[in-house]
């Protein structure tokens, strides 16, 4: 290696300091934490009390924030998920079956929704229609029809705003990424190839649960890849045009000899290498076994049910506004689990491989190479965050709770526009793969693709 720039967790934290100038002077600042709720602490109202729901949103929140914030109701379709999940968060609020009764009855000033995918457009819709402002999870729904309703609520309502929960932006890692490109250190982008990894046990997970069924997730085209192609949508600046994908379910479902109902009973529990012991996890049994007579959701679903109607592996050509294309895939069955990047500029090539999850060990830091055309390579070290999805969790709940009006350089807050876009990629490649057909992002929505990112 010719240039080893390594960098340590105090330096990298110094110029993170330098690129968002200005932010901790207003974060040191007590009326910046209030900035929206001068008076009281922010009330807010949680509908979905699943695992996110009930733990990052939930306990995670109200135990970092609850000097600023009270989470004043509950609302889950399982009254007993709702109550098993008021006293994992350590709350002291109502709970409810009916979300227009909570938001009655509670009076939030905003609605964190963390549903099912295929609900998000209702709560949204309904919490911005009753005055809300509303949070939401990724992805902000999945399909066009159901966002036509998210975007036609956002114009009817006089003030009120949707957050969209895209939390890899925050990673440092990421963010880095973000500031070379900004600088245009390899030149003018022109194209990404962008490959991600989910391993046998993640990868399962999701064929396990609610959304191994299209109308509940839309496809890991919008609920897991809706990560994605925000970075991406992130990173290029840009807006995506045309899709064009290919995808197949040909490892999970169907495609096996035998399979059950769920795991917990489960004859061939010896023989299957996907078996999981959902008992194991006291957290899990409590929020979804214990209350299976209510709903009868199986957390512990078997990966080779027959109703099983989303891809398991997927592969997509992004054609974006500004020109620059992208190579995208999606493998749900990997041995190992992360994804490489790499970005072609007119000048040179950044390159990353994220190890998320691996059978080898690894260095203790993620690793950026830079190499210039007829020149040098570049190696950018930096402190690897091991928790909350690498960093970013704790750092874009500091800038919805703590610090709103703090300076945002990189960008890294999502708005309704920027979500809607991510969710656009996924439904066009959904669409691309049943017709076999180019589909046009233009064609999907009023939101006409630009060629740079509108700013908010």
């Amino acid at each position: 290696m010719d240039d080893k720039n390594t960098i340590t967790r105090r330096e990298f934290v110094a110029n993170l300091a330098k690129v968002t100038a200005g932010a901790a002077i207003l974060s040191s600042i007590p009326s910046a934490a209030h900035a929206l709720y001068p008076n009281s602490k922010r009330r807010i109202a949680i509908v979905g009390t699943g695992h996110r729901g009930s733990g990052m949103w939930g306990k995670d929140v109200l135990q970092a924030y609850g000097d600023i914030i009270e989470i004043v109701g509950l609302c889950d379709v399982n009254k007993g998920r709702a109550e098993t999940a008021k006293k994992l968060i350590g709350a002291s609020c109502p709970t409810f079956t009916n979300f227009e009764e909570m938001i009655q009855t509670t009076n939030p000033e905003t609605v964190i929704v963390t549903t099912t995918d295929g609900t998000h457009h209702t709560f949204i819709a309904k919490a911005l229609e009753l005055g809300c402002d509303v949070i939401t999870e990724k992805p902000m729904t999945i399909d066009e029809d159901k966002l036509k309703i998210i975007l036609d609520a956002q114009k009817n309502s006089k003030s009120n705003k949707i957050i969209v929960a895209h939390n890899y932006r925050y990673s440092p890692t990421r963010g880095k990424i973000k500031e070379l490109l900004m600088q245009e250190r390899i030149g003018r982008l022109t194209s990404v190839d962008f490959h991600w990894y989910l391993n046998v046990n993640h990868g399962a997970d999701y064929f396990r649960r609610w959304h191994r069924l299209r109308e509940n997730s839309g496809s890991l085209l919008n609920h897991k890849a809706s990560h994605h192609f925000d970075l991406l949508n992130w990173w290029i600046n840009s807006e995506p045009a045309t899709v064009h994908a290919f995808g197949a379910l040909e490892f999970y479902g169907k495609n096996h000899e035998y399979r059950h109902t769920n795991c917990r009973p489960c004859p061939f529990k010896e023989k299957c290498q996907f078996y999981w012991d959902m008992t194991k996890d006291k957290r899990l049994m409590d929020l979804y076994a214990a209350n299976e007579q209510y709903d009868g959701y199986l957390r512990d679903g078997c990966v080779w049910k027959e109703d099983i109607n989303i891809f398991d592996k997927m592969a997509e050509q992004i054609q974006y506004a500004n020109n620059v294309q992208v190579s995208y895939s999606l493998t749900t069955y990997s041995p190992y689990e992360g994804y490489r990047i790499a970005f072609n500029g007119t000048k040179g090539r950044l390159d990353f491989w994220m190890h998320e999850k691996q059978p080898w060990p690894i260095d203790d830091f993620d690793e950026l190479q830079i190499t210039d055309n007829f020149g040098k390579e570049e190696y950018i070290r930096l402190p690897r965050i091991k928790t909350g999805h690498f960093g970013g969790d704790d750092s874009m709940k500091d800038k919805i709770f703590k610090n709103p009006n703090a300076p945002d350089i990189l960008r890294q807050a999502a708005n309704m526009r920027e979500g809607a876009m991510a969710v656009l990629i996924g439904v066009a490649a959904r669409k691309s793969i049943d017709t076999k057909k180019v589909i046009s992002i233009a064609d999907l929505s009023e939101l006409v693709p630009q060629a740079v990112t509108p700013v908010n």
